[in-house]
């Protein structure tokens, strides 16, 4: 139910799985093993993981914007770092990103003009899928921008 806040969290730096299939049980025992902080929308689940002794945040918000800010003030971490040029994790499978140079790039992988505009690129390490600062860059930066002022105040 928060796939899209597990995208930005990853795009921010945090190591973050996605929990799509299962029951509450597996995703309780997934968490205590890997020493996770549970994130959700449930209340239910959130008062079973809290009252089992695991970390847990219940996000509110109907916006990836809303959603953020919830769990920024409710886990205490800091969420403003924002994108930056050293990438790190792959928005899809949570794994590894490496910089990669245009010229290191094959040519078949990336659409022409996008190679044509870009010098740097990331490669997942996981999936080999790519990314470059295309204009979802600017949107990440402002949503970053917000949630340091937000954070601020």
């Amino acid at each position: 139910m928060l796939g899209s806040l597990a995208r930005k969290l990853r795009i921010f730096g945090f190591d973050t799985a996605y929990f799509k299939q299962g029951d509450d049980a597996g995703l309780k025992a997934i968490a205590r093993r890997e020493k996770r902080v549970i994130l959700t929308s449930d209340k239910s689940l959130f008062e079973r993981s809290q009252a089992e002794g695991l970390a847990a945040v219940l996000v509110v918000g109907r916006t990836d914007r809303a959603r953020l800010l919830a769990v920024q003030v409710s886990a205490d971490v800091r969420l403003v770092s924002g994108p930056t040029g050293r990438a790190s994790r792959c928005a899809v499978c949570n794994g590894q990103l490496k910089l990669l140079r245009r010229k290191d790039v094959a040519a078949a992988a990336i659409p022409a003009k996008v190679l044509a505009r870009h010098r740097k690129f990331f490669q997942c390490g996981s999936c080999s899928r790519f990314y470059w600062r295309g204009r979802h860059w600017d949107r990440l930066r402002r949503l970053s921008h917000s949630l340091k002022t937000k954070a601020l105040t």
